[in-house]
């Protein structure tokens, strides 16, 4: 493969560049680290979360039992909403944050990763309450999550060490299967060593938010200005491998049984809907007492229609005592990703928006969805009359 004179010039600059780049900590090293764990947003960051890219006037009824609104303030979310329905006439909006409850409105949740001891692997669960049914009585599903929390934190020190200790195996495996050149596992291990460096010198003041496997990714995306979006690509690829890896290696034990999780919430008055089962295929025959089984995200809508038609058979078939299975759709909208550089966003990621689940509208599905007597407005009656109890 020819390169021409431009593409030899950059080439050039980059080798330079790499050849200079220290282990050692700079005030822009500083600077980067600062930002990207800080929760406090720029005015530039705040007129991205408040203007979407598209608005919904036709949507009157917005349901959203799954999303993330990580560090992005409730009121700034709360409005990003309003904008885009502007002629909604009911919601059902419940943030659903990584092992953490938050309340929007009179609604609170989370989303709960925990093991399911059947089938040997993690799963997660939706759980949702109303809000002053929870009153004091929550303390033991806190201190649940704030042990799960905790755990998953702790990945993120096995994914740096893979860089820093560091483990080759790992390193050679996922170079091996992205083919990237040794410069950029070079590279790699140098920025995951300053992040650790930093780590541990701002230990005390980060915030807890920030202890997720995403630092790394952010931390490397800050470098794009300096060495190119080719460069830091390649990097990037290498590292989302590396992170492939730590995960399969992962111990689960340390996690709650679903079967708790399922306890306590239920002890709490709240509900439980199951995400992306497809994911996870065995947990629809686990017989775990849940509401309903979110058929369609924007990571698992392969078999949308096989779902609803399980849904709906099972319904069929169940006594008329007990509670129907549900079926919900989920955004699995994070709003971090809003607050990202255009040139820094994973298009697939910033597509998602809180209350959009295009499935609804899409004529074959709806087709199941009529034969289930399904709607979003009968699933926001429904499943706020549960969570009333």
């Amino acid at each position: 493969m020819k390169f021409t004179v431009e593409q030899e010039k950059e080439h050039a600059k980059l080798v330079e560049k790499l050849r200079g780049y220290s282990e050692d900590i700079t005030k822009k090293d500083h600077a980067i680290f600062s930002k990207i764990v800080s929760d406090k947003l720029d005015k530039w960051q705040i007129n991205q979360v408040l203007t979407p890219s598209e608005i919904y006037p036709r949507q009157q009824y917005v349901i959203a039992t799954h999303w993330h609104p990580e560090f992005v303030p409730m009121e700034l979310n709360q409005q990003r909403i309003e904008t885009m329905f502007p002629n909604r006439k009911d919601e059902l909006i419940i943030p659903t944050q990584h092992n953490e409850l938050m309340s929007y409105g009179p609604y609170t949740g989370a989303e709960v990763d925990c093991y399911a001891s059947g089938f040997d692997e993690k799963v997660q669960l939706l759980i949702h309450f109303e809000t002053e049914r929870l009153q004091d009585n929550d303390t033991m599903l806190r201190s649940m999550l704030a042990h799960t929390r905790k755990y998953r934190s702790s990945q993120l020190f096995d994914f740096i060490h893979s860089f820093t200790k560091p483990i080759d195996e790992r390193l050679h495996a996922a170079a091996k299967k992205t083919g990237v050149e040794p410069s950029a596992v070079k590279f790699a291990c140098i920025v995951v060593g300053k992040i650790e460096q930093l780590l541990n010198e701002h230990w005390d003041s980060v915030p807890e938010f920030s202890m997720r496997n995403k630092l790394i990714r952010n931390y490397i995306d800050a470098l794009r200005p300096e060495f190119g979006h080719r460069f830091i690509d390649r990097v990037q690829t290498f590292v989302q491998e590396v992170k492939k890896i730590v995960k399969l290696s992962f111990p689960l034990e340390y996690f709650y049984r679903a079967s708790e999780i399922i306890e306590e919430t239920r002890h709490l008055g709240g509900s439980i809907i199951i995400p992306h089962p497809e994911q996870f295929w065995p947990i629809l025959l686990g017989r775990y007492d849940v509401d309903g089984y979110e058929v369609w995200n924007p990571q698992s809508n392969r078999y949308t229609e096989f779902l609803i038609d399980v849904v709906n058979e099972h319904n069929k078939y169940r006594k008329s005592s007990s509670k129907q299975l549900l079926i919900l759709m989920g955004d699995d909208c994070h709003q971090g990703e809003k607050t990202r550089r255009k040139d820094e966003q994973d298009p697939e990621k910033t597509g998602r928006e809180i209350g959009l689940q295009p499935a609804w509208d899409d004529l074959n599905i709806q087709k199941k969805l009529i034969r289930g007597g399904v709607t979003r407005q009968g699933i926001i009656e429904e499943y706020r009359n549960r969570l009333s109890g």
